[in-house]
């Protein structure tokens, strides 16, 4: 089977935009593999909920995100683009931490420029590190490959700096060879229009619901230039909704029954879960213990 970096570049290749969900726990990216799509996003907003319970300012580390990855390829097979913050240092991290996704057999990492402790992109009060640094970081992630390893440079220069400052920074990224570049929290539909026309791709481009950023389906960020559409959080975001719900009524009835149809039954339940193919593998060894 072909390396996931290089099932990423392969698709990458292709015009039509790429859509990836994201999910925090290998749950979600096993379902989001069930569900046709080619790759999964390793978001770090949703791993802090999802793993941790916590928000995304920077709480957790590279072990953690590590760890997550782990679990995730163990019950997935599709290309995984791994959030990995601002690489949770400096150059010698950042190292660290390409090496070891690659270990892990990931297709793609995300490094970003903020000061640690980092925060969601789409929160306020973020800060920036100076160019040099996000440089000298960037050029640690591209020497650090013993694989094709897809980088993905994302700028948060926008929030504190305004948009041509992100510009400006990715076209440097670029220069510096990143893959794919990503600004992260761009305000209007203009900047986004703005950023497909201004920067060479492939380009990525965040749909975080509520967030910064105004929504658009799949082909119109894709008619304004971009390569990739995450929607990060949106798996972890319907599961607080929708289980804080369950759990009101629970907690008033003390009855399930009222969401016997908003939930996958127990068969449904193995079966995502892989139960089956597990099965199968079993027959299929011991009836072979048997010839």
């Amino acid at each position: 089977m072909p390396h996931p970096a290089a099932l990423l570049r392969a698709r990458l290749a292709r015009p039509e935009i790429l859509v990836v969900p994201g999910g925090g726990s290998p749950l979600e990216l096993k379902l989001i593999e069930g569900a046709g799509f080619e790759a999964g996003y390793v978001s770090g907003y949703a791993a802090a909920a999802a793993r941790h319970g916590v928000p995304d300012i920077g709480l957790v580390a590279y072990a953690e995100q590590a760890e997550l990855v782990r679990a995730t390829r163990q019950v997935t097979d599709i290309p995984l683009i791994v959030d990995c913050d601002t690489g949770y240092g400096d150059v010698a991290n950042v190292a660290r931490t390409v090496r070891g996704m690659e270990a892990l057999g990931v297709a793609a990492v995300q490094i970003e420029d903020q000061a640690w402790p980092k925060k969601c992109g789409h929160m306020d009060g973020k800060i920036v590190e100076s160019e040099d640094v996000a440089l000298r970081k960037l050029d640690a992630a591209l020497a650090a490959r013993r694989a094709d390893t897809v980088v993905i440079a994302r700028t948060d220069a926008r929030g504190p700096h305004g948009l041509e400052a992100a510009l400006s920074r990715c076209r440097k990224f670029r220069a510096a060879g990143a893959d794919v570049l990503f600004v992260d929290g761009p305000e209007s539909a203009e900047e986004l229009r703005i950023i497909g026309r201004e920067l060479d791709g492939p380009l990525m481009v965040n749909m975080s619901e509520s967030g910064k950023t105004p929504l658009f389906p799949a082909a119109e960020l894709e008619a304004m230039g971009f390569s990739i559409v995450i929607f990060p959080s949106s798996t972890v975001r319907i599961t607080v909704r929708q289980v804080s719900a369950f759990l009101a009524d629970l907690k008033t009835g003390g009855d399930s029954r009222p969401w016997m149809d908003r939930m996958a039954s127990l068969s449904e339940t193995n079966a995502a879960l892989g139960l089956p193919e597990i099965k199968a593998f079993e027959a299929t060894i011991l009836e072979g213990r048997k010839s």
